[in-house]
């Protein structure tokens, strides 16, 4: 029987690549002796470029701002206590506290207006490039949320934010939700995954185990569209139950759709 083209070794096609179209994992890198393939490499380099560039990529505010009020969204812009990136990247814990002027002018709105239900904020967090999939998530989100009569904020746009910002936000609102969306940590196949972290309640004594996270939202990923339906479940369950974090369960369920898409 004569030998399967496609298995001899001098022909330059291996088999598992083939694995390679139904998955953005690494996967049949091969090698040659004992060291990766150089196409491997070039291709590992290139991604880890990718994820560098992404942690240090600029927040561009105003693009966000400008999609998100064609979709018919107020907006407001906040700061963390991290003046620039480079102390947003060294201490962490800068990123969790808004600057003394944002809290301020958050106190002063919250005292001039009518108190909601919920309280969404986005921010590039360590990938700016993730912030692309904010403006249709949010939408898609503030169309179920309103579907459900729960009532929002303005979007609260704050660069160099952490995860727990939203505790801090929380605190001067007095509010009883909160969402935060924020880049992820980019890994080597995905350097633009939003997540979007929930807490009930949040206040300064919130820890992470009272969160919900729905993470990889991007298109090659969990779709904006269907990240904003688990998210409003996720919100109406925990409003429901009076809680978040490790005691909420997913549930099966899901939302009727809002819309085309």
């Amino acid at each position: 029987m004569a030998p399967d083209p496609d298995r001899r070794p001098d022909n330059g096609r291996d088999p598992w690549v083939g694995l390679g179209a139904h998955t953005a994992a690494r996967i049949a890198l091969g090698r040659a002796g004992g060291s990766l393939r150089t196409a491997s490499l070039l291709e590992f380099t290139v991604a880890h470029s990718l994820a560098r560039d992404a942690v240090q990529a600029e927040f561009d505010v105003g693009r966000l701002e400008e999609e998100l009020r064609a979709a018919g969204l107020a907006t407001a812009r906040l700061a963390s206590r991290a003046g620039d990136r480079a102390h947003y990247l060294r201490r962490p814990d800068l990123g969790r506290a808004l600057a003394p002027a944002s809290a301020e002018w958050l106190r002063a709105f919250a005292a001039a207006n009518l108190s909601r239900d919920v309280a969404i904020i986005v921010s590039d967090g360590l990938s700016a490039a993730a912030t692309a999939h904010a403006a249709g998530t949010i939408a898609a989100l503030a169309r179920h949320l309103e579907e459900a009569h729960v009532t929002s904020y303005p979007v609260f746009l704050v660069p160099l934010a952490r995860v727990k910002l939203q505790d801090a936000v929380g605190d001067v609102l007095g509010v009883r939700q909160s969402v935060i969306l924020l880049g992820e940590r980019p890994g080597l196949s995905a350097p633009d995954s939003l997540g979007a972290y929930l807490t009930y309640e949040p206040r300064a004594h919130r820890t992470d185990a009272d969160r919900n996270c729905i993470s990889n939202i991007r298109v090659g990923g969990l779709p904006p569209a269907m990240a904003a339906r688990k998210i409003a479940q996720l919100l109406l369950d925990s409003r429901r139950l009076g809680l978040s974090g490790t005691r909420l369960r997913e549930r099966a369920g899901e939302l009727p759709a809002a819309g085309p898409g």
